[in-house]
Protein backbone atom coordinates (compact mmCIF):
# COMPACT_ATOMS: atom_id res chain seq x y z
CA UNK A 1 0.00 0.00 0.00
CA UNK A 2 2.77 2.63 0.81
CA UNK A 3 4.43 1.59 -2.26
CA UNK A 4 1.90 2.77 -4.16
CA UNK A 5 1.54 5.94 -2.41
CA UNK A 6 5.25 6.45 -2.86
CA UNK A 7 5.19 5.74 -6.79
CA UNK A 8 2.29 8.50 -7.02
CA UNK A 9 3.87 11.29 -4.74
CA UNK A 10 7.39 10.76 -6.51
CA UNK A 11 5.79 10.84 -10.15
CA UNK A 12 3.87 13.90 -9.00
CA UNK A 13 6.66 15.76 -7.04
CA UNK A 14 8.98 14.83 -9.94
CA UNK A 15 6.05 16.97 -12.30
CA UNK A 16 6.63 20.03 -9.76
CA UNK A 17 10.22 19.91 -10.23
CA UNK A 18 10.52 20.72 -14.11
CA UNK A 19 7.91 24.03 -15.92
CA UNK A 20 8.60 21.56 -18.87
CA UNK A 21 6.80 18.75 -17.73
CA UNK A 22 4.17 19.16 -19.61
CA UNK A 23 5.53 16.67 -22.95
CA UNK A 24 6.75 14.42 -20.51
CA UNK A 25 3.30 13.67 -19.14
CA UNK A 26 0.47 13.68 -21.87
CA UNK A 27 -1.91 13.86 -19.49
CA UNK A 28 -0.97 16.50 -17.32
CA UNK A 29 -3.55 19.05 -19.30
CA UNK A 30 -6.42 17.11 -18.94
CA UNK A 31 -5.89 16.20 -15.29
CA UNK A 32 -5.81 20.00 -15.07
CA UNK A 33 -8.74 20.81 -16.83
CA UNK A 34 -11.17 18.24 -14.72
CA UNK A 35 -11.21 17.38 -11.25
CA UNK A 36 -9.87 13.52 -11.84
CA UNK A 37 -7.08 14.06 -9.54
CA UNK A 38 -9.97 15.02 -6.58
CA UNK A 39 -11.65 11.92 -7.79
CA UNK A 40 -8.32 10.09 -6.87
CA UNK A 41 -8.09 11.76 -3.50
CA UNK A 42 -10.63 10.56 -1.05
CA UNK A 43 -10.92 11.25 2.82
CA UNK A 44 -10.30 9.28 5.96
CA UNK A 45 -6.83 8.89 4.18
CA UNK A 46 -4.93 11.79 5.48
CA UNK A 47 -1.72 13.14 3.62
CA UNK A 48 -1.80 16.45 5.22
CA UNK A 49 -4.51 18.11 3.48
CA UNK A 50 -7.13 16.36 4.62
CA UNK A 51 -6.91 13.69 1.03
CA UNK A 52 -5.04 10.93 -0.08
CA UNK A 53 -4.11 8.98 -3.26
CA UNK A 54 -5.62 5.85 -3.86
CA UNK A 55 -3.80 2.94 -2.44
CA UNK A 56 -4.00 0.83 -5.34
CA UNK A 57 -3.40 3.05 -8.49
CA UNK A 58 -0.30 2.06 -10.05
CA UNK A 59 0.59 0.37 -6.86
CA UNK A 60 4.42 -1.73 -7.33
CA UNK A 61 7.14 -2.61 -5.94
CA UNK A 62 10.34 -3.52 -6.88
CA UNK A 63 12.40 -6.64 -5.27
CA UNK A 64 15.90 -7.52 -5.93
CA UNK A 65 17.34 -11.37 -5.35
CA UNK A 66 21.05 -12.04 -5.62
CA UNK A 67 19.81 -14.17 -8.87
CA UNK A 68 16.58 -13.42 -9.81
CA UNK A 69 14.82 -9.58 -10.21
CA UNK A 70 11.12 -10.28 -9.25
CA UNK A 71 9.16 -7.15 -10.29
CA UNK A 72 4.98 -7.03 -8.84
CA UNK A 73 3.24 -4.69 -11.15
CA UNK A 74 -0.35 -3.96 -10.21
CA UNK A 75 -2.84 -1.58 -12.26
CA UNK A 76 -6.02 -0.39 -11.27
CA UNK A 77 -9.57 0.07 -13.87
CA UNK A 78 -13.11 0.35 -13.13
CA UNK A 79 -15.69 -2.39 -13.57
CA UNK A 80 -19.21 -1.72 -14.79
CA UNK A 81 -20.38 -0.48 -11.51
CA UNK A 82 -17.58 2.25 -11.25
CA UNK A 83 -15.73 0.28 -8.69
CA UNK A 84 -11.92 -0.02 -8.64
CA UNK A 85 -10.26 -3.45 -8.96
CA UNK A 86 -6.61 -4.10 -8.40
CA UNK A 87 -4.75 -6.79 -10.30
CA UNK A 88 -1.49 -7.77 -10.20
CA UNK A 89 1.10 -10.06 -12.17
CA UNK A 90 4.28 -11.38 -10.77
CA UNK A 91 7.23 -11.72 -13.10
CA UNK A 92 10.35 -13.56 -12.45
CA UNK A 93 13.78 -13.30 -14.51
CA UNK A 94 16.68 -15.59 -13.36
CA UNK A 95 19.53 -13.90 -13.08
CA UNK A 96 22.79 -15.77 -14.03
CA UNK A 97 25.86 -14.59 -11.58
CA UNK A 98 29.00 -17.02 -13.28
CA UNK A 99 31.41 -16.97 -10.12
CA UNK A 100 34.50 -17.88 -11.82
CA UNK A 101 37.92 -18.32 -9.41
CA UNK A 102 41.41 -17.90 -10.84
CA UNK A 103 43.03 -18.91 -7.81
CA UNK A 104 45.24 -21.27 -9.87
CA UNK A 105 48.62 -19.91 -7.98
CA UNK A 106 46.51 -20.16 -4.83
CA UNK A 107 46.31 -23.94 -5.75
CA UNK A 108 49.81 -24.45 -6.58
CA UNK A 109 50.88 -23.20 -3.41
CA UNK A 110 48.89 -25.28 -1.41
CA UNK A 111 49.80 -28.19 -3.14
CA UNK A 112 53.55 -27.52 -3.04
CA UNK A 113 53.25 -26.61 0.63
CA UNK A 114 51.43 -29.79 1.40
CA UNK A 115 53.63 -32.52 -0.07
CA UNK A 116 56.77 -30.58 0.94
CA UNK A 117 55.56 -30.68 4.60
CA UNK A 118 54.76 -34.28 4.46
CA UNK A 119 58.79 -34.54 3.38
CA UNK A 120 60.10 -32.85 6.56
CA UNK A 121 57.90 -34.57 8.52
CA UNK A 122 59.29 -37.86 8.17
CA UNK A 123 62.78 -36.23 7.91
CA UNK A 124 62.17 -34.50 11.56
CA UNK A 125 60.60 -37.75 12.79
CA UNK A 126 63.22 -39.51 12.08
CA UNK A 127 65.81 -37.21 13.18
CA UNK A 128 63.93 -36.82 17.02
CA UNK A 129 63.12 -40.85 17.14
CA UNK A 130 67.17 -40.82 16.85
CA UNK A 131 68.25 -38.06 18.66
CA UNK A 132 65.55 -37.15 21.72
CA UNK A 133 66.01 -33.83 20.85
CA UNK A 134 63.52 -31.63 22.30
CA UNK A 135 64.15 -28.31 19.44
CA UNK A 136 63.98 -31.50 17.04
CA UNK A 137 60.23 -32.63 18.93
CA UNK A 138 59.20 -28.84 18.26
CA UNK A 139 60.01 -28.92 14.75
CA UNK A 140 58.22 -32.30 14.41
CA UNK A 141 55.05 -30.59 16.00
CA UNK A 142 55.55 -27.47 13.83
CA UNK A 143 55.69 -30.08 10.43
CA UNK A 144 52.61 -31.46 12.02
CA UNK A 145 50.90 -28.65 12.33
CA UNK A 146 51.86 -27.37 9.08
CA UNK A 147 50.65 -30.49 7.01
CA UNK A 148 47.36 -30.31 9.03
CA UNK A 149 47.12 -26.52 7.59
CA UNK A 150 48.24 -27.03 4.35
CA UNK A 151 45.17 -30.07 4.19
CA UNK A 152 42.64 -27.90 5.85
CA UNK A 153 43.34 -24.42 3.32
CA UNK A 154 43.26 -27.13 0.51
CA UNK A 155 39.54 -28.37 1.15
CA UNK A 156 38.78 -24.81 1.89
CA UNK A 157 39.53 -23.97 -1.91
CA UNK A 158 37.21 -26.78 -3.14
CA UNK A 159 34.88 -25.84 -1.18
CA UNK A 160 35.02 -22.42 -2.06
CA UNK A 161 34.39 -23.24 -5.51
CA UNK A 162 30.87 -24.59 -5.49
CA UNK A 163 28.15 -22.78 -7.12
CA UNK A 164 25.67 -21.10 -5.60
CA UNK A 165 23.02 -22.61 -4.41
CA UNK A 166 19.10 -21.67 -2.92
CA UNK A 167 20.82 -22.44 0.95
CA UNK A 168 23.60 -20.15 -0.17
CA UNK A 169 22.46 -17.94 -2.75
CA UNK A 170 25.45 -15.74 -2.73
CA UNK A 171 27.69 -18.62 -3.00
CA UNK A 172 30.70 -20.49 -0.46
CA UNK A 173 33.42 -18.37 -1.49
CA UNK A 174 33.75 -17.46 2.34
CA UNK A 175 34.59 -20.97 3.21
CA UNK A 176 38.23 -20.17 2.43
CA UNK A 177 38.20 -18.10 5.19
CA UNK A 178 36.41 -20.15 7.68
CA UNK A 179 39.22 -23.12 7.36
CA UNK A 180 42.07 -20.45 6.85
CA UNK A 181 40.53 -19.62 10.53
CA UNK A 182 40.32 -22.96 10.86
CA UNK A 183 44.27 -23.65 10.35
CA UNK A 184 45.64 -20.34 12.23
CA UNK A 185 43.25 -21.92 15.42
CA UNK A 186 45.36 -25.18 14.74
CA UNK A 187 48.63 -23.62 14.84
CA UNK A 188 47.93 -21.23 17.58
CA UNK A 189 46.73 -24.89 19.78
CA UNK A 190 48.89 -27.41 18.64
CA UNK A 191 51.93 -25.58 16.97
CA UNK A 192 52.59 -22.84 19.44
CA UNK A 193 50.82 -24.28 22.69
CA UNK A 194 52.10 -27.73 22.61
CA UNK A 195 55.47 -26.38 21.57
CA UNK A 196 55.30 -23.90 24.43
CA UNK A 197 54.52 -26.54 27.07
CA UNK A 198 57.34 -29.02 26.05
CA UNK A 199 59.81 -26.79 26.06
CA UNK A 200 59.03 -25.20 29.44
CA UNK A 201 58.59 -29.03 31.22
CA UNK A 202 62.04 -29.43 30.00
CA UNK A 203 64.07 -26.56 30.80
CA UNK A 204 65.41 -28.23 34.15
CA UNK A 205 65.74 -31.53 32.86
CA UNK A 206 66.86 -31.63 29.62
CA UNK A 207 70.10 -33.65 28.38
CA UNK A 208 72.46 -33.52 25.39
CA UNK A 209 70.57 -34.70 22.16
CA UNK A 210 72.66 -37.53 20.87
CA UNK A 211 73.80 -37.74 17.31
CA UNK A 212 73.55 -33.65 16.38
CA UNK A 213 75.42 -34.25 14.03
CA UNK A 214 72.07 -36.14 12.08
CA UNK A 215 69.84 -33.44 13.41
CA UNK A 216 72.16 -31.06 11.31
CA UNK A 217 71.49 -33.11 8.44
CA UNK A 218 67.89 -32.99 8.75
CA UNK A 219 68.01 -29.28 9.39
CA UNK A 220 69.94 -28.65 6.28
CA UNK A 221 67.81 -31.01 3.54
CA UNK A 222 64.10 -29.55 5.73
CA UNK A 223 65.40 -25.59 5.37
CA UNK A 224 66.04 -26.34 1.39
CA UNK A 225 62.58 -27.96 1.02
CA UNK A 226 60.56 -25.54 3.11
CA UNK A 227 62.78 -22.78 1.35
CA UNK A 228 61.35 -24.04 -2.43
CA UNK A 229 57.87 -24.55 -0.75
CA UNK A 230 58.22 -20.77 0.20
CA UNK A 231 59.29 -19.20 -3.13
CA UNK A 232 56.51 -20.74 -5.12
CA UNK A 233 54.01 -19.29 -2.04
CA UNK A 234 55.78 -15.42 -2.23
CA UNK A 235 54.72 -16.00 -6.58
CA UNK A 236 51.63 -16.56 -5.56
CA UNK A 237 51.47 -13.93 -3.28
CA UNK A 238 52.46 -11.39 -6.02
CA UNK A 239 50.50 -12.68 -8.69
CA UNK A 240 47.23 -11.97 -6.28
CA UNK A 241 48.58 -8.69 -5.54
CA UNK A 242 48.91 -8.02 -9.01
CA UNK A 243 45.86 -8.99 -10.04
CA UNK A 244 44.00 -6.66 -7.26
CA UNK A 245 45.87 -3.74 -8.07
CA UNK A 246 47.92 -4.11 -4.66
CA UNK A 247 51.22 -3.52 -3.53
CA UNK A 248 52.42 -7.23 -2.34
CA UNK A 249 53.02 -5.49 1.35
CA UNK A 250 48.96 -4.48 1.25
CA UNK A 251 48.11 -7.56 0.25
CA UNK A 252 49.48 -9.64 2.91
CA UNK A 253 47.32 -7.23 5.24
CA UNK A 254 44.24 -6.59 3.36
CA UNK A 255 44.38 -9.11 0.85
CA UNK A 256 41.13 -10.77 -0.29
CA UNK A 257 42.68 -14.41 -0.64
CA UNK A 258 43.99 -15.79 2.41
CA UNK A 259 45.32 -19.07 1.12
CA UNK A 260 48.47 -17.96 -0.58
CA UNK A 261 48.82 -15.48 2.33
CA UNK A 262 48.31 -18.24 4.75
CA UNK A 263 50.90 -20.57 3.31
CA UNK A 264 52.99 -17.82 2.71
CA UNK A 265 53.26 -16.90 6.32
CA UNK A 266 53.75 -20.66 7.56
CA UNK A 267 56.24 -21.64 5.03
CA UNK A 268 58.49 -18.47 6.57
CA UNK A 269 57.26 -19.39 10.21
CA UNK A 270 59.22 -23.05 8.95
CA UNK A 271 62.23 -21.81 7.75
CA UNK A 272 62.84 -19.59 10.41
CA UNK A 273 61.92 -22.16 13.02
CA UNK A 274 64.99 -24.12 11.19
CA UNK A 275 67.21 -21.55 11.75
CA UNK A 276 66.51 -21.50 15.42
CA UNK A 277 66.76 -25.34 15.81
CA UNK A 278 69.96 -25.22 13.83
CA UNK A 279 71.57 -22.25 16.09
CA UNK A 280 70.21 -24.23 19.29
CA UNK A 281 72.16 -27.36 18.64
CA UNK A 282 74.69 -25.17 17.42
CA UNK A 283 74.62 -23.56 20.53
CA UNK A 284 74.32 -27.17 22.73
CA UNK A 285 77.30 -28.40 20.61
CA UNK A 286 79.64 -25.60 21.50
CA UNK A 287 78.57 -24.99 25.32
CA UNK A 288 78.05 -28.01 26.04
CA UNK A 289 74.58 -26.90 28.00
CA UNK A 290 71.32 -28.88 27.49
CA UNK A 291 69.22 -25.84 28.38
CA UNK A 292 69.63 -24.14 24.94
CA UNK A 293 67.40 -27.01 23.60
CA UNK A 294 63.78 -26.34 25.35
CA UNK A 295 65.02 -22.54 24.91
CA UNK A 296 64.83 -23.23 21.24
CA UNK A 297 61.82 -25.13 21.55
CA UNK A 298 60.34 -22.16 23.25
CA UNK A 299 61.16 -19.45 20.47
CA UNK A 300 59.72 -21.72 17.40
CA UNK A 301 56.47 -21.88 19.80
CA UNK A 302 56.51 -18.59 20.30
CA UNK A 303 57.49 -17.48 16.41
CA UNK A 304 54.32 -20.04 15.65
CA UNK A 305 51.98 -18.13 17.72
CA UNK A 306 52.70 -14.64 15.91
CA UNK A 307 51.91 -16.37 12.97
CA UNK A 308 48.61 -18.02 14.41
CA UNK A 309 47.35 -14.48 15.79
CA UNK A 310 48.13 -12.71 12.45
CA UNK A 311 46.53 -14.93 10.17
CA UNK A 312 43.59 -15.35 12.80
CA UNK A 313 42.84 -11.78 12.60
CA UNK A 314 43.20 -11.12 9.25
CA UNK A 315 40.41 -13.89 8.46
CA UNK A 316 38.40 -12.81 11.59
CA UNK A 317 37.75 -9.09 9.57
CA UNK A 318 37.23 -11.21 6.15
CA UNK A 319 34.22 -13.46 7.67
CA UNK A 320 32.42 -10.38 9.73
CA UNK A 321 32.10 -8.63 6.80
CA UNK A 322 34.50 -6.27 5.43
CA UNK A 323 33.61 -3.74 3.13
CA UNK A 324 35.75 -3.43 -0.28
CA UNK A 325 38.32 -1.40 -1.38
CA UNK A 326 38.05 2.71 -0.41
CA UNK A 327 39.05 4.00 -4.33
CA UNK A 328 36.59 1.19 -5.62
CA UNK A 329 33.57 2.56 -3.75
CA UNK A 330 34.65 6.30 -4.57
CA UNK A 331 34.34 5.02 -8.36
CA UNK A 332 31.29 3.75 -8.12
CA UNK A 333 29.82 6.55 -6.36
CA UNK A 334 31.19 9.06 -8.70
CA UNK A 335 29.70 7.15 -11.57
CA UNK A 336 26.09 6.94 -9.48
CA UNK A 337 26.40 10.67 -8.52
CA UNK A 338 26.94 11.57 -12.08
CA UNK A 339 24.42 9.58 -13.72
CA UNK A 340 21.17 11.39 -14.85
CA UNK A 341 18.88 9.66 -13.35
CA UNK A 342 20.41 9.77 -9.70
CA UNK A 343 19.16 12.83 -7.47
CA UNK A 344 20.84 11.33 -4.60
CA UNK A 345 22.29 8.33 -3.34
CA UNK A 346 21.91 6.66 0.54
CA UNK A 347 22.90 4.27 2.60
CA UNK A 348 25.70 2.74 0.63
CA UNK A 349 26.77 -0.93 1.73
CA UNK A 350 29.59 -3.20 0.77
CA UNK A 351 30.79 -6.52 1.58
CA UNK A 352 33.20 -9.06 0.40
CA UNK A 353 31.95 -12.55 -0.57
CA UNK A 354 34.83 -14.14 -1.36
CA UNK A 355 38.30 -13.21 -2.86
CA UNK A 356 37.95 -10.22 -4.87
CA UNK A 357 34.28 -10.67 -4.92
CA UNK A 358 31.92 -8.41 -3.60
CA UNK A 359 28.03 -7.54 -3.12
CA UNK A 360 27.00 -3.82 -3.24
CA UNK A 361 24.08 -2.22 -2.18
CA UNK A 362 22.71 1.27 -2.33
CA UNK A 363 19.12 3.59 -2.40
CA UNK A 364 18.93 5.90 -4.91
CA UNK A 365 16.56 8.57 -5.28
CA UNK A 366 15.59 8.10 -8.84
CA UNK A 367 14.71 11.64 -11.11
CA UNK A 368 11.60 11.18 -12.43
CA UNK A 369 11.46 13.32 -15.03
CA UNK A 370 14.90 11.96 -16.60
CA UNK A 371 13.45 8.46 -16.19
CA UNK A 372 10.50 9.45 -18.60
CA UNK A 373 12.23 11.48 -20.50
CA UNK A 374 14.52 8.42 -21.45
CA UNK A 375 11.04 6.58 -21.69
CA UNK A 376 9.78 8.62 -23.90
CA UNK A 377 12.31 9.67 -26.34
CA UNK A 378 12.87 5.44 -26.89
CA UNK A 379 9.22 5.23 -27.28
CA UNK A 380 7.50 8.22 -28.49
CA UNK A 381 4.86 10.59 -26.98
CA UNK A 382 2.60 10.44 -29.78
CA UNK A 383 0.36 7.26 -29.11
CA UNK A 384 0.51 8.19 -25.54
CA UNK A 385 -0.60 11.77 -26.43
CA UNK A 386 -3.24 10.11 -29.08
CA UNK A 387 -4.81 7.87 -26.50
CA UNK A 388 -5.09 10.68 -23.54
CA UNK A 389 -6.46 13.08 -26.01
CA UNK A 390 -9.14 10.61 -27.04
CA UNK A 391 -9.90 9.76 -23.44
CA UNK A 392 -10.18 13.58 -22.79
CA UNK A 393 -13.03 14.42 -25.35
CA UNK A 394 -15.15 11.50 -24.08
CA UNK A 395 -15.11 12.74 -21.04
CA UNK A 396 -14.51 8.94 -19.71
CA UNK A 397 -12.85 8.75 -16.30
CA UNK A 398 -12.77 4.85 -16.63
CA UNK A 399 -11.01 5.39 -20.18
CA UNK A 400 -8.93 7.43 -19.19
CA UNK A 401 -7.96 6.07 -15.49
CA UNK A 402 -7.04 2.94 -17.24
CA UNK A 403 -4.80 4.32 -20.14
CA UNK A 404 -3.06 5.97 -16.69
CA UNK A 405 -2.70 2.54 -15.27
CA UNK A 406 -0.89 1.31 -18.34
CA UNK A 407 1.04 4.56 -18.60
CA UNK A 408 1.91 3.83 -14.83
CA UNK A 409 3.48 0.51 -15.36
CA UNK A 410 5.36 1.44 -18.30
CA UNK A 411 6.92 4.08 -16.67
CA UNK A 412 8.35 1.18 -13.60
CA UNK A 413 9.02 -0.84 -16.41
CA UNK A 414 11.32 2.00 -17.44
CA UNK A 415 12.54 2.24 -14.20
CA UNK A 416 13.32 -1.28 -14.10
CA UNK A 417 15.45 -0.72 -17.17
CA UNK A 418 17.44 1.74 -15.48
CA UNK A 419 17.76 -0.49 -12.52
CA UNK A 420 19.27 -3.07 -14.56
CA UNK A 421 21.88 -0.41 -16.65
CA UNK A 422 23.26 1.14 -13.68
CA UNK A 423 23.78 -2.47 -12.43
CA UNK A 424 25.83 -3.11 -15.17
CA UNK A 425 27.70 -0.07 -15.80
CA UNK A 426 28.55 -0.36 -11.95
CA UNK A 427 29.93 -4.36 -12.74
CA UNK A 428 32.01 -3.10 -15.58
CA UNK A 429 33.58 -0.61 -13.31
CA UNK A 430 34.31 -2.78 -10.86
CA UNK A 431 34.44 -5.94 -12.05
CA UNK A 432 34.85 -7.59 -8.64
CA UNK A 433 31.69 -6.48 -7.72
CA UNK A 434 29.03 -9.57 -8.71
CA UNK A 435 25.81 -8.63 -6.85
CA UNK A 436 24.45 -5.13 -7.05
CA UNK A 437 21.16 -4.50 -5.02
CA UNK A 438 19.59 -0.74 -6.04
CA UNK A 439 16.67 0.10 -4.39
CA UNK A 440 14.54 3.04 -4.39
CA UNK A 441 14.97 5.59 -1.66
CA UNK A 442 11.64 7.80 -0.90
CA UNK A 443 12.67 11.25 -0.18
CA UNK A 444 9.15 11.53 1.96
CA UNK A 445 8.30 10.15 5.52
CA UNK A 446 5.10 7.29 4.79
CA UNK A 447 5.52 6.62 8.31
CA UNK A 448 2.88 8.99 9.22
CA UNK A 449 0.62 7.95 6.87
Amino acid sequence: MQTSQRFLSRLFSSAKRSSSIDPLFPFTDYCKSTNLFQSLLLPNHNTGNGNSLIPQLGGFSLLNHPTKHVRVLGFVSLDNSHCLTYQRSLFTRAKQVKIEFNDQHSQRAVTTALWCNFLVFSLKFGVWWTTSSHVMLAEVVHSVADFANQALLAYGLNSSRRAPDALHPYGYSKERFVWSLISAVGIFCLGSGATIVHGVQNLWSSQPPANIQYAALVIGGSFLIEGASLIVAIQAVKKGAAAEGMKVRDYIWRGHDPTAVAVMTEDSAAVTGLAIAAASLVAVKTTGNPIYDPVGSIIVGNLLGMVAVFLIQRNRHALIGRAMDDHDMRKVLHLLKNDPVVDAVYDCKSEVIGPGFFRFKAEIDFNGVVVVQNYLSRTGREEWAKQFREAAKEKDDCALLKIMSNYGEEVVTALGSEVDRLEKEIQDLVPGIRHVDIEAHNPIDMSSS
